[in-house]
């Protein structure tokens, strides 16, 4: 298996290159979102692809900005990416790419968390509450929680961690409509999503999603949708309260650079390709699991 590591198209001009996706400008108004193979863990791209992962990540968005259409418009314009390169890129693109509409984003991360893990698991041993949000006394690791809740997090400059904020800071720096939209959106998104997948043997612990605004002032769901990118997909038959279930993600591979005993400082240490491979096949099950597409 090969991958897709970066994008070389030249009848479009590139607007931007990020640890996943390179944006290439369509017009004045529109951008061409192409994902590639990329992945990045510890805040570093690898150098090596996975198979497969920028496919997944495309045909994952769209069965959810389908599946949950209703709760707010999405950035999709409708336009086939084929439409707008030149002929001999178009295999380069296909099936990993759509043509977004060019919004202006609200610089907040918005995290819903239906399960106590991860940072937001360090954060309660250490403070009782998540984002601003108190929760009860002797909650173990990967509990289910009550209702789900709103961390939100200030997105920060590429190579920086984002910074957990309250709502109330939501609201400071985009106003009560925004933050109350936002907040209120990301909370129906994940409850109408995690319902379904529990139909599928899937557990979404948390997920995140981003939102831009339009040239009217409506607020739109942009960018990748419950992905194994953006959320925790835990298999429910191997789910247990107080420990870390295995998940459809890149923990895989996570866990794999913590074992070289990496100091996290550049390069990165290359997968050797069973790793690789391994990952690519967590990215496509989790696929094939919510939506019955089968790649590779």
């Amino acid at each position: 298996m090969t991958g897709l590591l970066k994008t070389s198209l030249k009848s479009l001009p590139l607007v931007y290159s990020g640890k996943v996706r390179d944006s290439y400008a369509v017009g004045d108004d529109k951008l061409l979102l192409v994902a590639t193979d990329r992945i990045s863990a510890f805040d570093f791209i690898l150098g090596a692809p996975i198979p497969y992962k920028g496919q997944v990540l495309t045909a994952l968005t769209n069965f959810w900005f389908e599946k949950l259409k209703g709760v707010l418009p999405n950035h999709l314009t409708g336009i086939a990416p084929e439409s707008v390169v030149a002929p001999d890129e178009v295999e380069q693109i296909k099936g990993r790419s759509v043509v977004a509409m060019k919004l202006k984003p609200i610089l907040i991360e918005c995290v819903a968390r239906g399960y106590l893990t991860g940072g937001g698991w360090k954060e309660y041993v250490a403070s009782g509450s998540v984002s601003g949000v108190k929760l009860p006394k002797g909650l173990q690791m990967s509990q289910k929680l009550d209702e789900p809740i709103f961390t939100p997090s200030a997105k920060a400059p590429v190579g920086t961690h984002d910074e957990p904020i309250s709502y109330e800071e939501c609201v400071k720096r985009y106003g009560g409509d925004i933050a109350k939209t936002i907040r209120d959106a990301t909370l129906e998104l994940y409850r109408r999503a995690a319902e379904y997948a529990a139909t599928k043997g899937i557990i979404i612990s948390d997920t995140k999603f981003e939102f831009g605004i339009d040239n009217e002032g409506r607020v739109r769901l942009m960018d990748e949708v419950l992905t194994p990118d953006s959320s925790r997909f835990w298999p429910a038959d191997q789910y247990n309260v107080g420990i870390s279930p295995p998940s459809f993600d890149k923990q895989y591979i996570r866990d794999w650079l913590e074992s070289t005993g990496w100091d996290k400082k550049a390069p990165a240490p290359v997968p050797p390709e069973d790793v690789i491979n391994r990952t690519s096949e967590k990215y496509r099950e989790a696929l094939f699991r919510l939506t019955g597409i089968r790649l590779g």
